[in-house]
């Protein structure tokens, strides 16, 4: 497995949270979405999968907006992606 296989399988697993709820979410973008992104979008993910679930949730379910431009930026493009599944 190449450094770059093991990096995206690390960041799959980092999908993986410890609330389903998160899990319905981001597994189903990163493995539609992740591989088109650019390397400076795939850094800001990984920022992303490093912030608390309860903070996760409540960005991605529109209870509280996130502060960091990057990072909400990265809401707003999995937010779309699970809406664009619901048309």
């Amino acid at each position: 497995m190449s450094e770059l296989d093991a990096s995206a399988a690390r960041l799959r697993w980092g999908c993986r949270r410890g609330m389903l709820e998160l899990d319905v979410i981001l597994v189903p973008y990163f493995d539609t979405c992740f591989a088109a992104l650019t390397p400076e979008q795939k850094t800001i993910f990984e920022r992303f999968l490093e912030s608390d679930d309860p903070d996760l949730f409540a960005w991605l379910m529109g209870h509280d907006e996130c502060k960091d431009k990057d990072l909400a930026w990265m809401v707003e493009q999995i937010v779309a992606y699970n809406k664009s599944l619901l048309r």
